[in-house]
């Protein structure tokens, strides 16, 4: 059983109930944490574009191509 508190869908945390979030990312071959960047590798990292595979187009594709 959870010992935190039940929330309802959407509420928010507090400041005192949030905690810092580590985020990390694989560059060249490996994973790193975002925070160890330096400020031109932080940068660059802001910049990436995301995008979703479903919205290229490329499950499809890769569907079709696996089935041919």
């Amino acid at each position: 059983m959870s010992t935190f508190p039940q929330r309802a869908a959407g509420e928010l945390l507090s400041d005192e109930e949030r905690q810092p979030c580590e985020v990390w990312t694989r560059v060249m071959g490996y994973h790193r944490p975002v925070a160890s960047f330096n400020t031109g590798k932080k940068g660059e990292f802001l910049q990436r574009r995301h995008f979703e595979e479903d919205a290229c187009d490329l499950g499809r594709r890769r569907a079709q191509a696996l089935a041919a």
